[in-house]
């Protein structure tokens, strides 16, 4: 299949930003290298995990786009805000990818320390790129 015409959005968390960064270049690197194109590659940021299915919603309403990449980190602290966090963007990604029938890909890590994140952060981004292609080969031959 060629990826080149597919429009990708990038929707990244900037919080823990140093974490994920690299995570972001990770998943950018292997889109390109998977051959889509950096003209059909749009990022949009927005300040924290919770925010991420609504400009996925957005993205979706605007039709413009072929598949979605949700990127962020949400790293464990002391209180039970982690577990706030990370069940409800995952399931706002959910509820956006099925309510609008357009694959989205969740990278965002719920890690329990930086070193947890730091391993992930390198093999995140290929698994990400690989299962996207795979769903979108899958939902071609669907079509």
């Amino acid at each position: 299949m060629d990826y080149s015409n597919l429009k990708v959005a990038l929707c990244i968390s900037k919080f823990n930003y140093d974490h994920v960064s690299v995570l972001e270049n990770s998943v950018s690197d292997e889109l390109l290298k998977c051959g889509f194109n950096q003209d059909n590659i749009d990022k949009f940021y927005v300040p924290g995990a919770l925010e991420l299915p609504l400009i996925l919603s957005r993205c979706c309403k605007s039709k413009k786009f072929d598949a979605l990449i949700a990127i962020g980190a949400v790293i464990r602290g002391e209180t039970y805000h982690f577990e706030v966090v990370s069940d409800q963007s995952a399931m706002g990604i959910m509820n956006v990818q099925l309510q609008y029938d357009i694959p989205i890909m969740n990278a965002v890590l719920t890690t329990n320390n930086d070193d947890e994140t730091i391993l992930r952060t390198g093999t995140k981004g290929i698994e990400v790129v690989n299962g996207l292609i795979e769903t979108l080969n899958t939902l071609n031959l669907i079509s």
